[in-house]
């Protein structure tokens, strides 16, 4: 059975003088790493005071800091919230390069006791893209406040009412969301090299890297648990991201929260790689079957890493292995026998976005393979189409993000919150090749130098930007490094997003309390 769309699909100031001592808990003072060629926000030279532009004026708001209180369903917690940019200046000319924003939640209080431990778990979350604001981890999952997605995707113009949200981490860990250059409300400052350099693979790490440092330092946290969540893209960035706090920054983290990774793009975009397909198939049984639990679709599971890719590997030629495969395959995904010997048991995403509904009526997300949207060419393949999930929440949630920020959190921001920048996905620099990446050499590595190190990784049974079973498969692949439990793997109804699923929701923050309090 398909659903209907409902629902759904990842700051640093400077401490100088003038700034209020507070105001280093939320915005710690930018290193002038050489790296990236960047500079504390100190005044510039006298010799390069022409090099301050138009984009130096035209700066974002001083940070505001606010006293908030959310009901977590009857326990009340009271935090300071903090929103604000840091400017980002090249270490020679003092030339304005980009401004990173970051919003911060400190819990103070719980049902009116003051928090009195001075060195609570930090969780640091970014998302993916590349372009990605931190709005749909903030909103969707592990801030103090919640939009509901189901349901935002089917109307993206009705008014987004943000809630309290009953299952935010800050009941249990301080959360600092930061949105690298281009996303959410942070921006470059129209630099062409800083551009290359930050819209890297590389750049973008060791960007991170020293935000999450500069951040600890200042706020006297480094002896504090540390934690990194990651979604999609970012689930790419935070092994690399840990490797580079250990191997650069000199700080250890206790553990990595990845959500929907790509940690190997190999495996994702693998046109050639039947291991790429039996890695999809589950996803595209659960969301045939609209399974509620990976138990559900087992049997897809032993299939795809059994008989149906020893008969992928003995070709189309072999008319024998063709026919088992049309048969199993299209029991599994409800797809027709002859679509199947036709697409020769290979079932792309983009296959299933168009042929999981045979009447064309209908077409399918690639975020959530059981969220279907009305055809707007109804009975035949559009050449251009928007997503269901991802681009119906483009606006609810971007519209909510702002509104937050500038009534709630009181920072008088009017730059436009982008939260799926297409432009910066557009110019990333991959290096070589994206299907040549992957982060798992990253993650190992992390896990063998560190023995404390937990991971655990996150993922929606109907996702097929990022298949469940593929990460699974790569997981189970690794060496084992340390204690059997230090990796934990939980496969939940939903797609990309899936803690857009009240349950699933629920599960995840079960799951990263247990992490985080090491209960």
């Amino acid at each position: 059975m398909k659903r209907q769309a409902e629902s759904y699909f990842g700051v640093l100031l400077p401490a100088s003088a003038r700034t209020i001592v507070c105001l280093a808990l939320f915005f710690p003072a930018w290193s002038g790493a050489a790296r990236p060629a960047l500079a504390e926000d100190a005044p510039a030279a006298a010799s390069s005071k022409d090099a301050h532009s138009n984009a130096d004026r035209d700066r974002l708001p001083p940070p505001a800091i606010t006293e908030q209180t959310v009901d977590l369903g009857g326990r009340v917690l009271k935090f300071k919230a903090g929103i604000g940019a840091m400017p980002i200046r090249d270490e020679s000319s003092g030339e304005l390069l980009a401004e990173v924003v970051t919003t911060a939640f400190i819990l103070t209080a719980r049902d009116d006791k003051p928090e009195t431990s001075a060195c609570r778990p930090v969780v640091f979350a970014f998302n993916g893209g590349p372009g990605a604001g931190s709005a749909w981890l903030d909103l969707g999952a592990l801030g103090p406040w919640r939009l509901p997605l189901t349901g935002a995707a089917q109307a993206p113009s009705a008014p987004p009412v943000v809630s309290d949200n009953r299952e935010s981490w800050l009941d249990f860990a301080d959360l600092v969301f930061i949105d690298p250059p281009g996303a959410g409300f942070s921006r470059l400052a129209g630099n062409e090299a800083a551009r290359k350099k930050l819209w890297s693979v590389e750049g973008d790490v060791e960007l991170l890297a020293s935000v999450v440092r500069r951040w600890l330092q200042q706020a006297r946290k480094l002896d504090c648990p540390k934690f990194l969540v990651g979604e999609s893209y970012g689930g790419f960035r935070a092994p690399k991201v840990a490797r580079a706090l250990q191997e650069s920054e000199n700080i250890g983290v206790d553990g990595l929260i990845l959500l929907s990774p790509a940690l190997d793009f190999g495996w994702m975009d693998g046109r050639n790689n039947p291991l790429a397909d039996a890695a999809r198939l589950p996803s595209l049984a659960a969301s045939h079957r609209d399974a509620k639990d990976r138990s559900e679709v087992a049997d897809a599971e032993s299939y795809a890493s059994g008989d149906y890719l020893a008969d992928l590997l003995r070709g189309p030629r072999d008319a024998a292995a063709q026919e088992r495969i049309a048969g199993k395959v299209a029991g599994l995904t409800g797809l027709a026998p002859e679509r199947v010997r036709h697409l020769q048991g290979r079932i792309g995403a983009g296959d299933w976005v168009f042929e999981a509904d045979p009447s064309g009526r209908t077409i399918a997300s690639l975020y959530d393979g059981a969220m279907m949207e009305a055809n707007a060419t109804p009975g035949r393949r559009p050449q251009e189409w928007s997503d269901p999930v991802l681009d119906g929440l483009r606006a609810p949630l971007a519209t909510a993000m702002t509104v937050l920020a500038i009534e709630k959190l009181k920072w008088p921001v009017e730059a436009r919150y982008e939260i799926l920048n297409d432009r910066v996905s557009e110019s990333w620099n991959w290096g070589s090749r994206r299907r040549s990446l992957e982060a798992m050499t990253d993650l190992r590595r992390a896990q063998a130098l560190d023995p404390r190190l937990k991971i655990l990784v996150a993922q929606g049974l109907y996702d097929l930007v990022a298949p469940y079973y593929a990460n699974k498969l790569l997981l189970d692949l690794g060496p084992p490094v340390g204690a059997p439990d230090r990796i934990g793997f939980l496969a939940l109804p939903g797609g990309h997003m899936f803690y857009a699923v009240d349950s699933s929701r629920a599960a995840l923050r079960d799951a990263a309390r247990k992490m985080i309090s090491n209960e």
